[in-house]
């Protein structure tokens, strides 16, 4: 185990100082948390590391479960299965509103206790029934982003949306529109999450609007195809480029100039709370009043170095 991530456990065990005393209280506690996420995705692997450390820190059984391929409706069939396997609770995205609360209501009415991650908002969590919400509100951080961007001198851009059926994607990039104070427009492209594909569409998108000042992407899976895009037309490190998440290349890139900075979310956190707040809330009846904003934060290359040893793994 790397020092940094001792650090994290001792951290942890600060934060959940009842857990010795709690271990004979133990029931066989499980938790499933269920992803939007396709199996391409490695962005998720951090979420999937926090999980297994919270589960092992407190004892309990956790599950991750997911649409091999990203499709929302056997996203909802997986909540329904993980729901009529009898969890203590359930950890989940709300990817799409639509498609999603039927099965997450149903299962808050079956009288498991849910916790809304990564995805969604608070008052949507709310609406369902679940306990809480945690994660980054999504156009909130465009918002911010775009509002940095135009104080960096950005009036145009293209939003790289590499899973246009989420809703949450596309709040990334309106937020970023509303923030620089722009329309959205044709400003968003659906690439689709093929990585030459994506990159194909990037250049093709700059290369047709060589104007365009900045580029957004919305995670690795658009941000290292765009990477190599434009570093095949001779733009990399001159324009503009802004990403949400993190992940290695993204980091290597940050610190290369290539990208200005990276919005953290803080993934680990959206994992590893919600196992920790359940456990205790079963177990002692307490829990959180409110809800668990896990970021935006800026990564930029003058605070990189413990990300960099952690990204793609805890951050």
């Amino acid at each position: 185990m790397k020092a940094a991530i001792k650090k994290i456990a001792v951290s942890a065990v600060a934060a959940t100082a009842l857990m010795g005393a709690s271990s004979a209280l133990a029931d066989g506690e499980r938790y499933v948390l269920v992803s939007h996420a396709p199996d391409s995705d490695s962005w998720w692997n951090t979420i999937k590391n926090g999980l297994a450390l919270a589960g092992e820190q407190m004892g309990v059984t956790v599950e991750y479960r997911n649409p091999p391929t990203g499709d929302l409706a056997d996203m909802a069939r997986i909540i329904e299965q993980a729901a009529a396997s009898g969890p203590n609770g359930i950890i989940t995205t709300l990817a799409d509103p639509d498609v999603l609360s039927g099965p997450i209501r149903a299962a808050v009415d079956a009288g498991i206790d849910v916790i809304i991650i990564n995805s969604g908002t608070p008052d949507q969590a709310r609406d369902l029934g679940a306990l809480m919400y945690v994660g980054q509100p999504e156009y909130d951080a465009g918002f911010a982003a775009g509002q940095r961007a135009a104080g960096d001198g950005v009036s145009s851009f293209l939003c790289v949306n590499h899973y246009i059926s989420s809703p949450s994607s596309t709040e990334r990039c309106q937020g970023f529109a509303d923030g620089l104070g722009v329309d959205l427009g044709n400003q968003m492209i659906d690439s689709g999450q093929d990585p030459s594909e994506i990159q194909n569409r990037v250049m093709a998108y700059l290369n047709a609007n060589p104007d365009t000042d900045a580029v957004l992407t919305l995670g690795p899976t658009s941000a290292d195809p765009t990477i190599l895009a434009l570093d095949q037309i001779g733009l990399a490190g001159d324009i503009y480029f802004g990403t949400f998440d993190l992940g290695g290349d993204i980091v290597q890139a940050i610190r290369d100039g290539v990208i200005q900075w990276g919005i953290d979310q803080q993934p680990f956190l959206q994992a590893y709370l919600p196992v920790i707040v359940l456990t205790n809330y079963h177990r002692f009846g307490v829990l959180p009043g409110n809800n668990i904003n896990s970021g935006p934060g800026f990564v930029t290359a003058d605070a990189l170095d413990l990300v960099a040893d952690l990204a793609g793994e805890y951050r």
